[in-house]
């Protein structure tokens, strides 16, 4: 606790908040949709959010305790836009047991060691490069944003730029304040009074199998949260110089997955955006008290879960323009220095170029999404150029 305290700073406890703020606000309209596709009536959409942010919690907060980094969980967004558009034909039970059996699969993975041993031979560039296309359309939606509300961007990106300036460390906190201050000025005054305050309950429902929903829609959830989701949340600690141990991070998730699925802890898996934002030098000068995010993160988390419906109303004041426009900004560093590191080296721009490419283009081949195919290109790349030189 004494370590704790000392290596605390109130940059790194508002990296967490905003990871937080941004994971929610972000895409939990698509986990209301993938629940509402399975089914689930208002009390269990609140036990949704109380299972992902007790879990998101407790996973970033011991996690990131035990290895001294940053290590930032999530739900699977891709995986909840994949349940949105999959669920329709089965029953709430069978998709909890959908949930269980993805869960499985990724601790099995994490088991292996094999998801690890994969990703050590991924060439550092390349894994930049990846990261970056991953990021890249974060740092569009500034501008995309600023044309819907050209003042509020307005207003958060030049004080970022000032604040960037004068105070490095803060600057996150200054955006995500004047973003706050500005909506709140030109909004309803009892805009806040209307947000109710109360605690959900979790609704527990034992999972039931159907072979099909399983191969059709688990399979497929499996496939999306470890190429869409894993893979760029290895690239975000490997990028940012933390070299923990990924099979373990895999089996912790895949088991948190297996115990919440019942209350509606569908997806859990290693963050790629917001865990950029808690692993940058925003977050801290020195890398060893990064973890300190992570801890901040988990406490919000859990914080979020038990407030469920009370922190959907909250976040919902809060236009989609501001939230873009915070993640594009807090993202600002991370992308420079991923296409920095990736286009470095000579011998390496050219594969580091395809795999940037190829991930922002958003191809996606038998429903595996671009992360995975742009160090598959990148990599392919990089082989051909080896053998020529040879």
């Amino acid at each position: 606790m004494l370590r704790i305290l000392n290596d605390a700073s109130l940059s790194a406890v508002v990296a967490g908040f905003v990871a937080v703020l941004i994971g929610f606000a972000s895409s939990v309209a698509i986990v209301f949709q993938a629940a509402q596709s399975a089914g689930a009536d208002a009390s269990i959409i609140v036990s949704w959010i109380m299972a992902l942010g007790f879990g998101m919690g407790v996973t970033c907060f011991f996690l990131s305790l035990w290895y001294r980094s940053p290590v930032i969980t999530a739900w699977s967004t891709p995986g909840a836009a994949l349940l949105a558009t999959s669920l329709g034909s089965i029953s709430y039970s069978e998709a909890i047991g959908v949930f269980v059996f993805s869960g499985v699969l990724v601790l099995l993975t994490g088991l292996s060691g094999l998801f690890d041993k994969i990703m050590r031979l991924v060439p550092l560039p390349i894994a930049c490069a990846m990261l970056a296309g991953v990021l890249f359309k974060f740092g569009l939606s500034i501008f995309d944003s600023m044309m819907s509300d050209v003042f509020l961007v307005g207003v958060m990106l030049i004080t970022y730029l000032v604040s960037k300036r004068l105070i490095p460390r803060y600057a996150v906190l200054f955006v995500l304040a004047s973003g706050v201050v500005f909506v709140l000025t030109r909004s309803d005054a009892h805009l806040l009074s209307n947000i109710p305050f109360n605690l959900g309950t979790p609704v527990w429902v034992w999972p039931e199998w159907n072979i099909s929903a399983l191969i059709g829609i688990g399979l497929p959830l499996y496939i999306v949260t470890m190429t869409a989701q894993n893979i760029p949340g290895v690239a975000v600690m490997r990028s940012s110089g933390y070299h923990t141990p990924v099979s373990p991070l895999l089996s912790w998730t895949g088991f948190t997955s297996i115990v919440l699925a019942p209350l509606g802890g569908f997806a859990f898996n290693l963050a790629a955006i917001t865990a950029a934002i808690c692993a940058g030098d925003e977050c801290h000068k020195d890398p060893k008290r990064r973890y300190i995010a992570g801890l901040s993160a988990g406490v919000f988390y859990v914080l979020a879960g038990l407030a469920g419906t009370s922190v959907v109303a909250l976040f919902s004041i809060f236009p989609a323009t501001m939230i873009s426009a915070l993640a594009g900004i807090a993202l600002l560093g991370t992308i420079g220095m991923n296409l920095k590191t990736a286009m470095m080296e000579d011998t390496n721009r050219e594969a580091a170029l395809v795999t940037f490419l190829v991930t922002v283009s958003g191809v996606s081949f038998g429903g595996i999404a671009s992360a995975f195919w742009g160090i598959v290109f990148g990599a392919i790349c990089l082989l051909v150029s080896n053998i020529k030189k040879k």
